[in-house]
């Protein structure tokens, strides 16, 4: 692939890699920077990978302002069997960066035209330093100063990572004047942040059925909770046939949390909107405030290009490895749910995702008439087929602490079938009581697998 818009190659890592990081940075959708390969495609390779990551990172904390912390990742590639380094860059949203040695000057800021990193000129600059957002929620002063962090510095010491002294600092959660910004407000111990979960009778917002809030604590906490709780609700269809089990999602599992970190990542919180969290009879909606960030298109966002809204969310996020790549969590949506599942307005971004339809119901004759018993009495009898169970042993082995109402109305309906029998059928009520398969069962089974 040769240079282009958004992809430049560099044989070897020289003084230049701040200047073409500018100039993605200033560019509308980013791009990426290969180390390691000459202008014709060539792969040559990195001597020493760990030590030239580590070079990088350092020099693009330091020699670029704004902070880009969150708006870049560096991922160690093969190429031709040669060590490589791939710098991806979004376009960021506090435009104009520039070389911090050389300010907001010509000298200092650059925009990609073409395969080329062109200086930006001086009204062009001016242009975008007044445009530039403002009120982002690193720029913003927390509304409570006295922040606690206990819930975020376990979540790093998990990771093998440790916040210092300094990590407030060093994390950006702090205002210009050094005082705690709403980012750092967002991710400590307590806040004022509602984030829920509705769930509803029908397909309207009518009869609401149940409304859990697991905000006013750390937004990592705030998401933990979310995705448990989506994973409660994301109903994983079962076809049991003999000797095969078939299994199918409500809800896309990856999608639907890519979903969930994408609404609370690059919500905007600047105003005090929240992410929402609906499911309905029909769909489960994903509602994240602020729609696209500004400069990015339609277009631009189904393509996959990044431009995170709170990067101080995002690097945090990548810090724990909830997030891994730039760009990559629409990409997995759209090859579930292709672009009719979202909602793109000017004011907020909606993901809509359609449930998936059960199984169709397998006619077998178990004797039981109902399409989801039958299902769960296949189950009951492919249990029985190695020994003899009593009912608290196939409750657990069906995930239930003990034999429920279901269970004991099943199993009256199996016996009377001929399908399972007593173990000690002189004594239908003995603690010691077990059921077996009976030969009726077993013919049904085999007919089954024949079948399948």
């Amino acid at each position: 692939m040769a240079e282009n818009n958004r992809i430049e190659y560099k044989r070897e890592l020289t003084d230049g890699l701040e200047k073409e990081v500018v100039a993605f940075l200033n560019y509308r959708d980013g791009g990426v920077i290969y180390i390691g390969i000459d202008k014709d495609g060539m792969a040559y390779g990195v001597a020493n990978i760990d030590a030239a990551q580590l070079a990088i990172k350092d020099r693009l904390k330091n020699n670029i302002q704004p902070s880009i912390m969150g708006l870049f990742d560096i991922a160690h590639e093969k190429r031709d069997g040669k060590d490589i380094i791939r710098l991806t860059v979004a376009g960021g949203l506090e435009k104009p960066y520039y070389l911090k040695k050389y300010g907001m000057t010509e000298k200092g800021c650059f925009l990609r035209v073409d395969s080329a990193s062109e200086p930006m000129q001086q009204e062009m600059i001016d242009s975008l330093y007044s445009r530039r957002i403002r009120n982002t929620i690193g720029s913003m002063e927390s509304t409570r100063q006295n922040l606690t962090f206990e819930q975020l510095k376990i979540y790093y010491e998990a990771k093998g990572l440790h916040l210092n002294a300094a990590f407030m600092q060093n994390l950006e959660l702090l205002t210009p004047d050094g005082k705690p910004n709403y980012a750092a407000y967002l991710l400590a111990d307590e806040n004022g942040v509602s984030i829920q979960v509705a769930k509803y009778a029908d397909t309207t917002r009518v009869s609401l059925i149940e409304n859990r809030d697991f905000g006013r604590c750390s937004l990592v906490k705030a998401l933990k909770g979310v995705l448990e709780r989506m994973d409660v609700e994301n109903t994983i269809y079962t076809r049991i046939g003999y000797p095969l089990r078939e299994e199918r999602e409500m809800i896309h599992g990856k999608a639907m949390r890519e979903a969930v970190i994408n609404a609370i990542v690059h919500n905007d919180y600047s105003n005090g909107a929240c992410p929402k969290f609906e499911f309905f009879s029909d769909r489960l909606e994903i509602t994240s405030a602020g729609g696209l960030p500004y400069g990015v298109t339609n277009e631009d966002f189904f393509n996959g290009y990044s431009s995170p809204r709170n990067k101080e969310i995002m690097r945090v996020f990548r810090d724990l490895e909830i997030v891994e790549q730039l760009g990559s969590g629409v990409p997995r949506i759209l090859e579930k749910y292709g672009r009719d599942a979202f909602e793109i307005r000017p004011n907020f971004l909606r993901i809509i995702f359609r449930y998936e339809k059960p199984f169709d119901e397998q006619v077998v004759d178990t004797g039981v008439e109902s399409g989801v018993e039958s299902e769960m009495a296949l189950q009951i009898m492919i249990l029985l087929m190695s020994s003899s169970l009593s009912k608290t042993e196939m409750a657990s082995a069906l995930g239930k602490q003990k034999p429920t109402r279901h269970l004991n109305e099943l199993m009256k309906k199996l016996l009377e079938a001929g399908q399972v029998a007593y173990t000690i059928p002189d004594k239908p009520n003995s603690r010691l009581q077990k059921y077996r398969l009976t030969d009726k069962g077993q013919v049904l089974l085999k007919k089954l697998d024949q079948g399948n």
